[in-house]
């Protein structure tokens, strides 16, 4: 696999949660940064993705039940995109047909001959109502607003005068067959309007006609292209039925006038009903997809729904709903880095939320936070089925599990990836593959055998040990890209050893600057810390610092003093709040130690105090424990430590060495103080010796020890330590419960019983002076009596 190596845990539990294909079946990624926890999903989702059809195109339509809940269409793939181009195309094709047949000479002869029979009708009813007038002495009237009779005299129309100077009783009968007159034009008007009413009727009958028989051949087309499909068939109906009812808005002609621009719109937004918003189209997939969102915000991840300003508002309609990752994602796989989830809670309760009820939910965070309700859009949800993948760290994963119950049914396949593996031939031919392919994607010169040896091995004290190898690979990638510089500066074919030393050389110089102020620092003897002689009660402990991605060594001073008393092992740094837990613990088990080695037989009587010299800063760790119990013993036995070996391991209550980290960082950090200030053949580590197998030092060291120059000592015991510290036998208990004479342990064990001697004659001489005390007040009490 390209970039992953030796996670065949990992890869296990991936390829399971996979092929599982139950709700619930997510699968989390543990592992450190660099590990290739992407690089092995992507392989594995690809794979299994390959081997699935592509998910159904999705879009969203225009719902003409309900404008407010737009509707989804899950069609085959590629088949989103043809309806999409053949509606558009039909719509438009069909508009303008429209435009045509009412235009054309055919509709408007039959629109005459039914306007015409309209008009002989009227005239006919106009006639036949003038001859009723005359009969009456009347006439019609005939204007644009209104039709009236008027009263004829001699054949002629009687004036307003004239009908005034007339006798009251012909004008009563004038008035009364006005009245006959008026009823009869009543009723004419009556059937004026029915037969008007008829005559619009049978105009809006021509228009259906026209508009059906002009848009029934590009429905009949896509009729018969999409008939196997029951949903694109019912809302292309749905269509065909809207564009009848509303078709007036296509075919009025233009006017110029201030409601045009409305019109204008009006029409703009009946068109966009027809249209198909393919929010998500997969005519391109060959398989299943899998998508990686690196930025998963809310919008990103779930879509949203856009705004458009009309006239000063915001509109919006199903035209405006656009996909998110998790769109693209269904019907595959999702990949997403948890942090970058988690960090925006809602987020991650509506992607658990999406999970849970299989359903996709297109909304803006503002309503789902229920901060505003602005939208008038609820989409239709559209059915999910995805496998998430999350990367992250492990502590993120047994955060979630223990605080989110969710997490636990959603995720139930954990991917666990190692920071470091076996070392052997299988891994370094793997690492060999890989360096290869990192050359060959990012157009890097090939490296020689050699160069990859020295990739390996710069591997290899990733991992801290040399049996393991790192699977650290972005760190490792980063050395490859640095020697391919380096070997680009010298304009070498190859890139050679020489090019991965001075890429690793460099990378810790640019990285080292305090360390060497440090080291000036203890050159200058601004930090107290001594290489050569000897003194009691004090030697030199190693501390590891980490800033970022760099770790370096450096020695500590450290110091003890001991007197008689009863305040036991006093923690200067745990006084002042200095010590942290661990390191406080290390102190405590001294305690155990000297109780158990020297106070079978009389009490432990004993003050001693530790510290680290100029130290500023809190203290952390076990490590030291080693070299706190050796000064101890120095200042109890007041044999002197030899300054030029430094110490690191920590101690248990036995009297056993055991295993600390960053063994390479510290046996270096005081490697250098010492080269700095002169090898003598004398100086060296104390380290445990079960991190002997962590062990890769730098070149230059390692020479040094070949030549004798500086030693390491791998111990198992405080006894080895005492011998090479001191000089001087450790020393057993014999069978006469005594240490061996002149023994480390038999001065230490003679300087408590010394001290445990005069504190019990300081007792005795105390009991005895308080018992004096008590007699002279008895005699006192007696004589005063009498």
């Amino acid at each position: 696999m390209l970039g992953i190596i030796g996670q065949e845990r990992a890869y296990r539990s991936l390829s399971m949660g996979v092929d599982i294909e139950k709700q619930g079946y997510n699968v989390y990624l543990a592992g450190a940064m660099g590990t290739g926890k992407t690089t092995l999903a992507w392989e594995i989702l690809e794979r299994k993705a390959k081997n699935e059809p592509p998910p159904p195109d999705c879009c969203y339509v225009h719902n003409f039940k309900n404008p407010d809940c737009p509707q989804v269409l899950l069609l085959p793939a590629g088949m989103g995109s043809s309806f999409k181009k053949d509606l558009e195309a039909g719509i438009d094709r069909a508009i303008k047909t429209l435009l045509k047949a009412f235009e054309s000479e055919e509709y408007e002869y039959e629109k005459n001959a039914i306007l015409g029979v309209f008009v002989d009708e009227t005239n006919r009813m106009y006639m036949q109502l003038d001859e009723e007038a005359h009969s009456y002495g009347f006439t019609i009237s005939r204007n644009q607003n209104s039709i009236n009779s008027v009263p004829l005299k001699n054949g002629e129309p009687l004036s307003q005068e004239e009908f005034i100077s007339l006798p009251e009783e012909e004008r009563a009968e004038i008035m009364k067959k006005s009245a006959i007159i008026q009823e009869k034009l009543n009723q004419a008007f009556r059937q004026f309007k029915e037969l008007e009413k008829n005559i619009k009727v049978k105009v809006k009958e021509l228009e259906n006609e026209t508009a059906r028989s002009a848009l029934a051949p590009f429905f009949a087309e896509l009729f018969e292209k999409y008939r196997l499909c029951k949903e694109l068939v019912e809302h292309i109906e749905a269509i065909q039925e809207d564009l009848l009812a509303n078709y007036e808005v296509f075919v009025q002609p233009e006017e110029k006038s201030p409601l045009s621009l409305f019109r204008l719109i009006d029409r703009r937004t009946s068109l966009r009903r027809y249209q198909v918003n393919l929010i998500i189209d997969n005519s391109e997939l060959k398989y299943a997809p899998v998508i990686f969102e690196s930025n998963p915000t809310y919008a990103n991840l779930f879509g949203q729904i856009e705004y458009e300003g009309e006239f000063g508002i915001l509109a919006t309609d199903f035209s405006k709903i656009k996909a998110g990752a998790i769109h693209r994602a269904n019907g595959g796989y999702l990949i997403l880095r948890v942090y970058d989830v988690i960090k925006n809670y809602y987020v991650w309760d509506a992607l658990k939320r999406c999970l849970i009820n299989q359903q996709i939910v297109v909304e803006n965070l503002s309503r789902t936070l229920g901060l505003s309700n602005t939208e008038t859009l609820q989409p239709q949800p559209i059915p999910a089925k995805l496998k998430v993948v999350l990367i992250g760290e492990p502590l993120y994963y047994y955060l979630l599990y223990n605080w989110d119950e969710e997490f636990r049914r959603l995720f139930r396949i954990r991917a666990d990836f190692d920071i470091e593996v076996k070392k052997n031939r299988k891994r370094i031919k793997e690492y060999a593959s890989f360096i290869s392919s990192v050359c060959q994607k990012e157009g890097l010169k090939h490296f020689t055998p050699q160069a990859v040896a020295a990739v390996v091995d710069y591997a290899t004290r990733l991992a801290e040990d040399k049996n393991k190898i790192s699977t650290m690979l972005n760190k490792v990638v980063e050395i490859v890209i640095e020697a391919d510089c380096w070997a680009n500066y010298e304009r070498a074919e190859l890139v050679g050893l020489e090019h991965v030393k001075k890429a690793i050389v460099e990378k810790k110089y640019r990285s080292s600057l305090l360390e060497n102020k440090i080291q000036d620092m203890m050159l200058e003897e601004s930090l107290i810390i001594n290489v050569n002689g000897k003194k009691v009660g004090e030697l030199n402990g190693l501390a590891v610092y980490e800033i970022g991605d760099y770790a370096f060594g450096k020695p500590v001073r450290i110091t003890a003093k001991t007197f008689m008393g009863e305040k036991g092992l006093v923690n200067i740094e745990r006084e002042i709040r200095m010590s942290g837990n661990i390191h406080s613990k290390g102190v405590l088990t001294l305690s155990g130690y000297l109780g158990a080695k020297y106070a079978r037989e009389k009490p432990l009587t004993l003050s001693a105090s530790l510290t680290f010299e100029q130290s500023y800063q809190g203290i952390e760790g076990d490590s030291a424990s080693s070299a706190e119990l050796f000064a101890l013993l120095s200042s109890l036995a007041d044999l002197p430590i030899k300054q030029g070996i430094a110490v690191t391991g920590s101690v248990n209550q036995n009297g056993e060495i055991q295993p600390v980290g960053g063994i390479n960082q510290k046996i270096e950090g005081f490697f250098r103080l010492c080269q700095m200030k002169g090898l003598n053949g004398e100086q060296g580590v104390i380290i445990p010796r079960k991190n002997l197998s962590q062990l890769m030092l730098e070149e230059e060291l390692v020479e040094a020890v070949k030549k004798r120059q500086f030693t390491i000592w791998a111990i198992e015991d405080i006894d080895e330590g005492l011998e090479i510290l001191m000089g001087r036998t450790a020393g057993k208990r014999e069978e006469n419960g005594r240490f061996s004479p002149d023994s480390v342990h038999a001065l230490v064990d003679q300087r408590l019983k010394e001290w445990n001697s005069k504190k019990r004659q300081g007792m005795m001489y105390s009991d005895r002076a308080i018992s004096e005390g008590r007699r002279t007040q008895k005699s006192r009490r007696r004589k005063g009596h009498e």
